[in-house]
């Protein structure tokens, strides 16, 4: 079951866009194709809600020396995305987007999950925010852990369905799926017309 289930979004609610960086664009060795068809989207839901915005951002390590465990052997595979070697304006967001910091917030981070060193939680608490309004990509890699994430913490999580993008098809689509049918009370997928109608604040 798809749409908005649990009532309008209302003062509770944030959107916390995950990754829409430059790093992930058009001539990066992590482009995401997807990322400029749903930029869009993101623009519009930011436009109307920048000061209820917080975008994460990817921040790989500085150097080899300091990825750990299999994080090593995963730069290794791409030591051209590493800090020493990648410009700076790469970690920067997509220029339509940047534009509305502030009142939009950023959040760096250096995994897939925005929560483990606890500083977003803390913050979105302190906040009274209790509903996290999701868009953004990987739908199956920085998205999925960012929402597996927010469910343990007892966050209401509407996932932006035309506002999420992946690299790859199929695993995009088995992601949405799965969204859809293993957690049916604890995330709510609605395109972003309906979010829109519906989070007025």
């Amino acid at each position: 079951m798809t749409g908005i289930r649990f009532g309008a979004p209302g003062t509770e609610a944030l959107h916390l866009c995950v990754d829409m960086q430059r790093l992930f664009g058009p001539g990066s060795s992590w482009a995401v194709p997807w990322m400029e068809k749903i930029l869009p989207a993101v623009a519009e839901l930011t436009e109307a809600h920048a000061a209820r915005t917080i975008f994460t951002r990817f921040i790989p390590p500085a150097d080899q020396g300091a990825a750990i465990g299999s994080w090593a052997r995963y730069y290794a595979v791409w030591p051209q995305m590493l800090r020493d070697r990648l410009p700076s304006e790469w970690l920067e967001l997509a220029p339509p987007l940047a534009r509305h910091v502030p009142p939009a917030r950023l959040f760096d981070k250096q995994l897939y999950s925005p929560w483990p060193d606890g500083r977003l939680d803390g913050f979105l608490r302190r906040t009274g925010i209790s509903t996290l309004i999701v868009t953004g990509g990987e739908t199956e890699v920085c998205v999925l852990a960012t929402v597996l994430g927010a469910i343990d913490r007892g966050y209401r999580v509407v996932l932006v369905s035309d506002a999420v993008c992946s690299s790859a098809d199929p695993s995009h689509d088995a992601a949405m799926r799965i969204y859809e049918s293993r957690f049916g009370q604890q995330v709510e997928t609605a395109p972003l017309a309906e979010l829109l109608d519906q989070w007025r604040v």
